[in-house]
């Protein structure tokens, strides 16, 4: 316990998934959260996004810890909406010390076109951007940025599911942004260390989250079946990883980030953090 406290973070797509459990994990180690989602859905996107009321539930998940929270609905792609959020939160939180730079989406399907590669792009790498960029003014010594990347960064996304799947424009947008957040966390890690800012990404396989539960994926893990049902994409799911296992949970993401928020992590910045069951190592990084 109280391995954040007295710190302030901000996370984006804190509404459920990932984001959810970030928020709630910080707050258990004693941090206060500023918690920021789109609470709507992106055409693109195939699956139902978060809604306000998910935002509200993360929020009591943050008060249930004994910690302070303020919530904003902001687009990741709307640098001044971002940035009124996070400065609102600042202001009535008294600081920030942790970024949390989580929100994306996965608009698969080989129907879809520019829309969703550009979609993808411009929240799952731009929205990072854009966030540590809205809260920059705010960091200072000692400050720890986390980006969400992905396995999806290090290889294609024909190679990955075996030719392509159903993966799509989309796809291909996801697997690049994943992979710019790797090279911007490298570039940015080295820029900052002067300040004694640390900056690092974590890189999960599948995470069982609404993003993995959808018809969409089912039928980019299995487009050997017309309309595949979640059983039956299932049993190809621990196809990425060396570990006998179709997905990690979020709260095995979350470990990872309490430590890197924590100061226990006080000199490590640029690290690619693989919360994978082995899944780079079976794509031989």
């Amino acid at each position: 316990m109280n391995r954040v406290s007295g710190k302030v973070a901000v996370v984006t797509g804190a509404a459920r998934g990932q984001g959810r459990s970030h928020a709630a994990h910080l707050a258990d180690e004693g941090a206060d959260i500023i918690a920021v989602d789109i609470c709507d859905d992106i055409g693109t996107n195939d699956y139902p996004m978060a809604r306000k009321s998910d935002l509200d539930e993360t929020a009591k998940l943050v008060e249930k810890a004994g910690r302070r929270v303020v919530t904003a609905v902001a687009d990741v792609r709307d640098r001044a909406a971002l940035k009124k959020a996070i400065d609102d939160g600042v202001a009535q939180l008294g600081g920030l010390h942790v970024v949390v730079a989580n929100a994306g989406i996965c608009p698969h399907g080989e129907h879809k076109g520019y829309p969703a590669f550009r979609d993808v792009l411009d929240v799952n790498f731009l929205g990072v951007v854009n966030t540590v960029n809205a809260a920059f003014d705010h960091l200072d010594t000692g400050a720890s940025i986390i980006a969400t990347g992905s396995i999806a960064g290090l290889v294609s996304q024909h190679d990955m599911f075996n030719g392509g799947g159903n993966a799509g424009p989309g796809g291909l947008g996801y697997g690049l942004a994943k992979k710019f957040v790797r090279d911007w966390v490298k570039s940015m890690a080295m820029t900052l260390a002067a300040r004694q800012i640390r900056v690092n990404a974590v890189h999960p396989t599948n995470v069982n989250t609404a993003m993995m539960n959808n018809p969409m994926m089912y039928k980019t893990f299995r487009p050997d079946l017309e309309a595949p049902t979640h059983d039956e994409a299932f049993v190809i799911y621990p196809m990425l990883q060396a570990m006998p296992v179709p997905w990690v949970q979020p709260e095995d993401i979350s470990h990872a980030v309490v430590y890197l928020a924590s100061d226990e992590s006080r000199y490590v910045t640029g690290l690619q953090m693989f919360i994978d069951a082995g899944a780079a190592l079976k794509m031989g990084f």
